[in-house]
């Protein structure tokens, strides 16, 4: 069997076609029906000219039509291409111009920034619309209602042959800048995030075909909170899909809409990014009159954004029985590392301690691997699965992209330090990391310790000019519900026991509402443009 997505797919399919599959926003479908609507969209798509390669933009919040989407783009060997529901139109113009789209699927609540674009994408030759109960009016007059797409089409899978080389694009904001698309082969995709290496073994399946036994003893449920426009989501769901387990999604976050997922869908296994997420999900739980049986629910992941220490405890406190997992990577790395938190873990120096997956290793200055214990702070690199570069970015792809003494990596940036046993701890992203009179301070550690304040909700740290220093730290924080704001002076020292004096906040800036992406990931472009502008900012020396 190809390690192609499509083909993995469908292998689960034939393996359990009347099992529960997908449930979002109160719809359903069993595996053989998502297949008949993927059929039934493919064929429609294909009788539009969308083949091997053309692209396929899916432009919509969680719902059944993203994922019966993405299964018709692959199922033509055709690439789909993630779009962030958050952009505004310049950005939007940016990504749809960027990815060469020549079919769109979106939600209709989008048709008016839709309507406004479309005569700037000559290439962009399709749309269909997702009817969401909105009355948007079309974005052309062309545009094709969904259903009546499927239900003009043949529900039969009679597809060609497909290989491991076909082509998966990820779309990825990052933490700064315009978004860069990940291009990744099938086969390699799938060794990297789509469960192909085994993450207790660490060894790579050589059957693909085999994935679908994993699931013979029945289904596990799980719910990914996070958007299908982010990685981590899709690969959740696509993992997933491969065993026949149950998927449920939310549409938007909210806890306690979560927790009666977790309840009513009987959820084993939930999936967050971080303490964006965590945090209000496990605080929501001594809300007044609030009560859920999360009986059923026995593992928590956490992937691509900090799930600090004081979180996990708070999590090992009201579900005492749970298993966390801390997982590392990055769209461009794959899954680069993992581990299982147990109750009274160590506390973290920045981001989690992981054990490293694949064929990962830690360079330092002189692309040399970093030795255990050492202290060396060194950059992330990948090895063997990794993507081809970068969409329509030879530039990036150049930076990113190296030859180490014969071997190909890719080293996006993220900073570690390599463990007295091979075990390696994340410090942060490269791009971010506040440079204070020559001392590298990484943002993620700095907010760990921050967010563990008692009357602190969330923060996000960022660089602020300083004429002696160059950069010194500012703290931007939204305040606990009904406490009021903690001053600069309780923030120091709250932190004093967890990060150098060197590291501690010297300006405090306090909003209603820390801005972050949709997956939870902290906006340091917003950060950083509310320590620009604020010239009120309380300050120490």
């Amino acid at each position: 069997m190809e390690c192609n997505l499509a083909d993995l797919f469908e292998a689960a399919v034939d393996a359990y076609p009347e099992r529960e599959y997908l449930v979002a926003n109160g719809e359903r479908r069993t595996y053989a029906e998502m297949e008949a609507r993927a059929n039934r969209l493919a064929h429609h798509l294909a009788a539009q000219g969308i083949g091997p390669g053309d692209h396929v933009g899916i432009y919509s919040y969680n719902s059944v039509e993203w994922v019966e989407t993405a299964w018709a783009v692959f199922k033509l060997r055709a690439v789909w291409i993630n779009i962030n529901y958050r952009y505004v139109k310049e950005e939007l113009r940016y990504l749809l111009t960027n990815a060469d789209l020549k079919a769109l699927v979106h939600q209709r609540e989008f048709s008016p920034l839709v309507a406004d674009l479309l005569p700037d994408l000559p290439q962009l030759s399709h749309v269909i619309v997702v009817n969401d109960g909105t009355d948007a009016p079309h974005p052309s007059p062309d545009s094709v209602d969904y259903e009546d797409a499927l239900a003009a089409q043949s529900p039969e899978r009679d597809f060609g042959p497909r290989s491991g080389d076909d082509i998966y694009i990820l779309y990825t904001g990052g933490t700064t800048g315009m978004p860069k698309g990940v291009v990744w082969r099938h086969e390699d995709v799938f060794y990297a995030l789509g469960g192909g290496t085994d993450p207790i073994t660490n060894t790579r399946i050589e059957d693909p075909g085999t994935m679908v036994d994993k699931g013979a003893g029945g289904p596990l449920t799980f719910l990914p909170v996070a958007p299908l426009m982010h990685g981590a989501t899709q690969w959740a769901v696509m993992g997933q899909s491969f065993v026949g387990s149950k998927i449920v999604l939310v549409a938007k976050f909210d806890p306690h809409q979560v927790w009666n997922l977790v309840e009513t869908e009987k959820v084993n296994s939930v999936m967050i990014t971080g303490d964006a997420m965590g945090k209000p999900l496990i605080e929501s739980l001594s809300d007044e009159g609030t009560h859920h049986d999360l009986s059923t629910l026995f593992a928590v992941v956490s992937s691509a954004a900090l799930f600090s220490a004081p979180v996990k405890d708070e999590f090992f406190a009201h579900l005492p029985d749970i298993m966390i997992t801390d997982a590392v990577g990055s769209s461009e790395g794959g899954n680069n590392g993992m581990t299982v938190v147990t109750p009274g873990h160590t506390a973290m120096k920045s981001g989690p301690t992981v054990h490293l997956l694949g064929q990962t290793v830690v360079f330092d200055e002189d692309l040399h691997e970093v030795e255990p214990g050492s202290g060396v702070v060194g950059k992330i690199a990948r090895s063997g699965d990794i993507p081809q570069g970068y969409y329509n970015d030879p530039k990036k792809t150049a930076e990113v992209f190296l030859t180490v003494r014969g071997t190909r990596y890719v080293m996006p940036g993220d900073y570690a330090t390599v463990e007295a046993d091979g075990s390696i701890t994340l410090l942060g992203r490269g791009s971010i990391v506040i440079n204070s009179g020559g001392e590298k301070i990484f943002p993620e550690e700095v907010e760990s310790a921050v967010r563990s304040h008692p009357d602190v909700m969330d923060a996000i740290v960022c660089g602020a000019p300083d004429e002696r220093w160059g950069q010194t730290v500012a703290a931007i924080i939204q305040p606990r519900v009904g406490h009021d704001a903690p001053n600069l002076d309780s923030i120091q020292e709250h932190c004093r026991s967890t990060i150098a004096g060197y590291k501690l906040p010297r300006r405090l800036h306090v909003v209603e509402t820390i801005e972050r992406s949709p997956s939870g990931k902290p906006d340091y472009t917003w950060a950083t443009a509310i320590v620009n502008a604020t010239d009120a900012a309380t300050s120490a020396p």
